[in-house]
């Protein structure tokens, strides 16, 4: 008789290994797993692995100047993890942690995160990362109808902007001295050599 594994995370190890379960945002609140985070998309849970220091340098200089045009302006940035619930009200079996995101209309916002999509995400790729937010996370939010998504690429200093448009996303592509407009944020400018300083 095979013994139940009632260890921490042993519910969502069990997800990895039969993916015919699907769970939903209340499974996912429950899980009690302290050594990894994860996402959940379409019910199936995704193991994040903990960011590395030049992730963090990207994504804090990144912040710094998207906060500092939002002083006194209502929409909000935010930065992971942050757990953002893309169909709350449906299916409620996608969450998210972007790396950053933007949310203009706080009817969706609440004190455990964001119950909708917001107005843009930006996810920094790592090695372990890369084909998944190329492609699993790009459809996600695609569907979900997200108006901007950010790729960044620390190895090659690049930026992927897709901007969503008759349902599908254009991509814009830029270097790492460019000067690229946040499209969801009228007037702000991000430079990307300070986003890549090190």
């Amino acid at each position: 008789m095979d013994k139940k594994d009632n260890s921490p995370g042993s519910e969502v190890k069990e997800a990895l290994r039969k993916y015919d379960k699907r769970y939903t945002y209340s499974d996912y609140i429950n899980w009690d797993d302290d050594e990894k985070r994860w996402e959940l998309i379409d019910g199936v849970p995704y193991s994040m692995s903990a960011p590395n220091r030049r992730h963090q340098e990207i994504s804090g200089n990144l912040y710094e100047q998207i906060r500092n045009f939002l002083k006194g302006k209502p929409c909000k940035v935010y930065y992971a993890p942050f757990d953002v619930r893309l169909n709350a009200d449906t299916l409620d079996d996608t969450v998210v942690q972007p790396d950053l995101l933007i949310v203009c209309d706080h009817s969706i916002l609440n004190d455990a995160g964001c119950a909708g999509a917001p107005d843009m995400v930006v996810e920094i790729l790592s090695p372990s990362t890369s084909r998944y937010d190329r492609t699993l996370k790009f459809n996600t939010y695609l569907k979900a109808g997200i108006r901007e998504y950010w790729i960044i690429d620390p190895e090659t200093k690049t930026l992927a902007v897709h901007l969503l448009k008759d349902g599908y996303y254009i991509t814009h592509a830029y270097t790492n001295e460019a000067i690229v407009n946040v499209n969801v944020l009228d007037g702000c400018t991000i430079h990307l050599i300070d986003v890549f300083e090190e």
